[in-house]
């Protein structure tokens, strides 16, 4: 083989080279262009599953709440109706004590 033929297949490999690597370059950024796509993504996807799991929870906390202050009430009403039936209880033993002391000191001075 002629040295200029040796040349010539050697320049043809160094751009065949050149050629491969640029080719793997440009491979090598758009992969790693996509894979920051997808990361994104794969942020933004759990970021927004973090946001419902989150509405999920307070929702499911302001139902217990509601319902403890819904039980709470409840059993307030049902305090105070039975202070009040006590309270009117005493009421009738109190005005019966008072009729009954009345009598006797209306008696006693008889």
């Amino acid at each position: 083989m002629a040295r200029p033929e040796v040349l010539d297949r050697i320049q043809g490999a160094e751009r065949e080279a050149e050629e491969i690597i640029e080719e793997a370059e440009a491979d090598r950024e758009e992969r790693i262009a996509e894979a920051r796509e997808e990361a994104d993504e794969i942020r933004q996807e759990a970021e927004a599953e973090a946001d419902e799991l989150e509405e999920e929870r307070l929702e499911t906390a302001r139902e217990e709440i509601e319902s403890e202050r819904e039980a709470v009430l409840e059993e307030a009403e049902a305090e105070r109706e039975e202070l009040e039936s006590n309270a009117r209880e005493n009421l009738d033993d109190t005005a019966e004590y008072v009729v009954e002391r009345f009598t006797e000191e209306v008696h006693a001075q008889t």
